[in-house]
């Protein structure tokens, strides 16, 4: 229904983007009609902007604040926990178990101990279970709220009263208009109103690499969070914060088919026990604790069926508890949790969990040079004063010729965005302009205010990346204004270029030939290739009527000198980058300093290396002109070949990830200047220093809080060690997964009892989904995880298991099936373990525990041999793993009645630690066997292909 306020309510919204149902949207009016049922309109936005109109929209619509609940105490999880279905079932089942088996089979009320422990029991187990799950959920939610409040300060443009402003994104209303340009992030669902066509990246969203175009005719729709790449154009606000949908994330949409295919699998298995029992129950092949038939035909009881009935319940709910994977999304969580903040530790703030789903596949690095190479800390190493180089030499300033002296204290002072305050003396600017500036108050006693006051500035036109040059047209107060005086300075190519004629050292000007000019060039060459920043000084005076409007003169001038500017490397940066290549991550530098600066610096920094071929505008070291140029065809064939781009502007840094990502890779670009801003945008993850620009920080995914390169190998350690960490819970769950379902299948069809009580399946699925997810999610990143190459960027409809982990789950697995088998079966003829069935079980059950114990420490190391490297060094591993063995002794040794074992002795402790143990020398065996890098099995399926591939292998 209708709200009384608007024409539309705010499920048929929902439902109109979330589904693109184009049909309704013209039943509507279309997008114009909504607009007008909103009470809003295209040109204007809303119309009145009152603290009324707000709450009424508010109360309506909801606001757009994030999709968080507000704060849950320790008891919303405990009763959540209770409210789980299989606890539910299992509860009820506890309770049946009271009180059928204190009836006797006549219906008298006859109190039995077995009855009584098993219900009790069941109940105490269930309640640890809750209570340690709510404790970790209370933990895992206050850790979230810390990290997720690092940033709410999200501004978007909006049209509202006819009037252009910026909002907070959670100021958002239904009904607002949004005005979007290239780079931003739709912050709510909505319509297209008008503009260019845009094209949105929603690979965040749906894992799948492209564009989708977004127009006023067939997809007018635009989701929350999707990223404008192309195009500006206006949209209509349709839901605001918790009633907009969220996609899952590719790594979310895996695991939610991963643990989909597991609990399908466990449930056939389910099925088929749940088959087996009934019939051999009605058939008369199942007998009770004395030995006797429980099923006697018509002399049955009702009360025994009953029994029956809820003993394979509960044995399906036990089995159940043990199929379905719901520690995988904890799991991740966590340990996105983990990585965020052990990252603000090491100087890194992330500001999204999200990132972590994609920094593990990152497969290029894309970097500008000034302050992330570099220091950003510039001082003029040279100055050639026509063609002598005299920085070296201190007696020539103090003879510079006076004219001389004088143009460069100008062209210095007056043609600046920095300052030099009398006061502090702390110079001001950039650090091009602060290397200047010190240069020209220590060498050439420039005062910056006396040359100031001297002189008046009728125009400007300041530096830009594309021109690289920055002008300013003077008159000097102690003449009659009737000349001119413009002064240039920029990058010594483009400021050559200007020039007719140039001061040699005398001070007289000299004409500038092209034979000259290459001398010139050859100058400006030899300093980039010494990593220097070369910048030209140019000057020129005229009278007043020639001038054109207040524009700066800009041919015919007198070249007044050049200075070499040094920005060092960053210590630690040749190392950094060596270990990123090896790590099978590509690193490219583009930058705006021209080839021959960018040659040397690309070199000093290990980016270019001595064997491959540097030769300017060969395969190596490209100009930007050159590369926007290129025909897309052309550009996609020798990207890989490029390492450096030069003289590139941001529209060639943009072009540069757009065209990496369209070849399947994961860019991350580095970037601190404003004019990053956009290519920080476009790529897969953006990264920034603290010390860079303010919208080169809104723009990034993850901020460097200390100004050095080395932290990017940090980042890159982190993204694969949370990939890694996922893996390793996968891995050790499925294995559980595998051998408990086939050995509770097999131990029930044979005509025994289940494989486990119900206290003792509850521990083992508290070991698998909690504690053995919090020990592997928790490990540190090493040094090994960058030696391998990362994993190759996949979809949604790709499996997250990769073979070698289906060979060490299948290795385990039938390891742990063919043990515990062996023990059922024949554990009493062939090892001896005592006298009783109760001793058999219970040897069965430890041995299956510690199997688990040492499969931990298996899945820690996915490839490498040596499982216990850096195992001590990580305090909540080790302390999980002695949680695990105290209460496994304790349940064997003192809680018998309750976990329904019988106490060992030592050689039948050492038994089951020797079994188990022998998992560790078959992982490291099994790690021998390679498998093919192609995935032949998927969450679809089995892991057949691989076993048949594996056995090849082996033999």
């Amino acid at each position: 229904m209708a709200t009384k306020l608007f024409q539309i309510d705010q499920p048929t919204l929902v439902q109109l983007v979330n589904e693109k149902n184009l049909a309704e949207l013209q039943k509507l009016g279309g997008v114009n009609g909504v607009v007008l049922a909103l009470r809003s309109c295209a040109d204007h936005g809303i119309y009145t902007n009152n603290d009324d109109e707000v709450a009424r929209r508010r109360e309506s619509f909801c606001s757009n604040t994030s999709k968080k609940p507000i704060t849950k105490g320790f008891l919303y999880f405990v009763k959540e926990g209770f409210l789980e279905h299989t606890i539910t079932i299992l509860m009820v089942c506890a309770l049946l178990s009271l009180v059928l088996e204190g009836l006797s089979i006549d219906g008298q009320v006859q109190v039995q101990q077995s009855g009584l422990i098993n219900g009790v029991s069941t109940f105490v187990t269930l309640f640890v279970i809750v209570a340690v799950s709510a404790v970790a959920n209370y933990k895992r939610q206050k850790k979230f709220e810390r990290i997720s409040n690092v940033n709410n300060t999200t501004q978007v443009d909006v049209v509202r009263c006819g009037r252009m402003q910026q909002i907070l994104k959670s100021k958002i209303l239904v009904g607002d208009v949004i005005c979007l340009k290239i780079g931003d992030k739709v912050p709510a669902h909505g319509l297209f109103l008008r503009g260019d066509p845009l094209q949105l990246d929603e690979s965040s969203m749906t894992g799948v690499i492209g564009y989708v175009e977004v127009n006023h005719g067939q997809n007018p729709f635009l989701l929350c969070g999707t990223k404008v790449v192309d195009g500006y154009g206006r949209m209509v606000v349709t839901s605001v914060g918790t009633n907009i949908s969220q996609e899952t994330t590719p790594l979310q949409a895996r695991l939610k088919e991963l643990t989909s295919s597991i609990c399908k699998g466990g449930l056939a298995v389910n099925l088929l026990v749940l088959v087996v029992l009934v019939v051999r129950y009605f058939t008369g092949c199942t007998k009770d604790k004395n030995g006797n038939l429980q099923s006697r035909g018509s002399d049955t009881k009702f009360i025994e069926i009953l029994k029956f009935a809820m003993q394979i319940i509960v044995h399906a709910v036990t089995i159940l508890v043990a199929a379905i994977p719901a520690g995988l999304p904890m799991a991740m969580t966590l340990s996105f949790v983990h990585a965020m903040k052990r990252m603000m530790a090491d100087k890194v703030m992330v500001k999204e969990l999200s990132t972590f789903e994609i920094l593990g596949y990152a497969t290029t690095i894309c970097i500008d040079k000034t302050g992330t190479l570099t220091m950003n800390q510039m001082r003029v190493a040279k100055f050639w004063q026509g063609k002598e180089c005299l920085l070296q030499d201190g007696a020539y300033y103090s003879s510079m010729p006076r004219n001389l002296m004088e143009l460069f204290r100008e062209g210095t002072a007056l043609n600046t965005t920095g300052s030099v305050p009398e006061v502090s003396g702390e110079i001001t600017g950039s650090p091009t302009e602060q290397a200047i500036l010190s240069w020209a108050v220590k060498e050439l006693k420039m005062d910056m205010e006396e040359v100031a006051r001297n002189s008046t500035i009728l125009h400007t036109e300041p530096f830009n990346s594309g021109t690289k040059r920055s002008g300013v047209l003077t008159k000097r107060n102690d003449d009659d204004g009737s000349v001119l005086h413009v002064h240039w300075k920029g990058a010594a190519e483009v400021i050559l270029e200007m020039c007719s004629s140039y001061y040699d050292s005398s001070g007289t000007v000299k004409d500038l030939d092209d034979n000259q000019k290459i001398d010139f060039q050859q100058i400006i060459e030899g300093m980039a290739a010494s990593s220097l920043r070369c910048i030209a000084f140019a000057h020129a005076s005229y009278a007043r009527d020639e001038d054109s409007n207040g524009q700066l003169k800009k041919d015919g001038l007198v070249l007044l000198g050049l200075v070499g500017i040094k920005d060092l490397c960053r210590p630690g940066v040749k190392k950094a980058v060596e270990v990123c290549l090896s790590a099978g991550v590509n690193v490219k530098m583009i930058t705006g300093d021209n080839v021959f600066t960018a040659k040397a610096i690309a070199s000093e920094c290990g980016i270019l290396r001595p064997d491959q071929d540097m030769n300017i505008g060969g395969a190596q070291v490209i100009e930007g002109v050159e590369f926007r140029n290129y025909s897309p065809q052309e550009r996609m064939e020798k990207l890989d070949q490029i390492s450096v781009v030069a003289g590139a502007s941001p529209f060639d840094k943009r072009l540069m990830v757009r065209s990496l990502k369209k070849k399947d890779g994961v860019v991350v670009f580095i970037g601190d200047g404003t004019n990053d801003a956009p290519a920080l945008q476009d790529a897969d993850i953006g990264l920034s220093t603290m010390q860079g620009a303010e919208d080169a920080k809104d723009s990034s995914d993850i901020v460097l809080l200390h100004d050095t390169f080395e932290l990017v190998v940090t980042v890159l350690k982190w993204g694969r060690c949370v990939y890694n960490n996922i893996e390793k819970v996968i891995q050790f769950r499925l294995t559980v997964n595998v051998a408990a379902l086939v050995i509770s299948f097999v131990a029930t069809v044979s005509g025994e009892e289940v494989a486990f009580t119900t206290v003792q399946s509850l521990w083992v699925n508290f070991i698998m989904d909690t504690l053995g997810a919090l020990a592997l999610a928790s490990d540190k990143p090493t040094d090994e995880l960058l030696i391998q190459k990362p994993p190759p960027p996949v979809d949604r409809t790709e499996s997250f298991i990769t073979n070698i982990m289906w060979r060490n789950i299948l290795s385990q697995g039938l390891y742990q099936i063919s043990v515990f088998l062996t023990l059922k079966f024949g554990g009493k003829s062939i090892f001896g373990v005592g006298v009783g069935g109760m001793v058999n079980d219970t040897m069965m059950f430890n041995t299956f525990v510690l199997c688990q114990v040492f499969n931990i420490f298996n899945s820690r190391m996915l490839e490498q041999k040596n499982v216990f490297k850096g195992a001590l060094r990580n305090r909540l591993f080790m302390g999980i793993i002695a949680i695990i063995i105290v209460v496994q002794v304790v349940m064997v040794e003192f809680m018998n009645n309750v976990s329904g074992t019988k106490r060992l002795g030592w050689e039948q402790w050492s038994f089951c630690i020797g079994i188990a143990a022998m998992s560790w020398p078959i992982g490291s065996v099994v790690k021998c066997i390679p498998v093919p890098e192609k995935l032949v099995c998927n969450s679809h399926g089995g892991g057949l292909e691989l076993l048949e591939d594996l056995v090849v292998n082996a033999s």
